[in-house]
């Protein structure tokens, strides 16, 4: 009985966009959570430590990170399709 034929992997071309895609959309959805973090009020970064304004902003650089993740996945997944986990 012969074996099924794994799905081809995607060209390394598209695996290197899908890479500095995501790599640039988290370096500047982070550097927009910090921004609106800073403009609220919220310094990540500020003297005072681990207050709750200082976790505020903490939280706003990852959530912006993340979310500039996922649009890069979105972007990738209507250009090329699904990409392989």
């Amino acid at each position: 009985m012969a074996r099924p034929t794994p799905p081809a992997s995607p060209p390394v071309s598209q695996l290197m966009v899908l890479g500095l895609a995501q790599a640039v959309a988290f370096f500047v959805g982070a550097l927009l959570g910090r921004w609106l973090g800073l403009a609220l009020g919220w310094d990540a970064f500020g003297p005072e430590g681990y207050t709750g304004r200082a976790m505020g902003g903490i939280a706003l650089i990852g959530i912006g990170g993340g979310g500039g993740v996922q649009l890069a996945r979105t972007w990738y997944r209507r250009r090329y399709g699904t990409p392989p986990v």
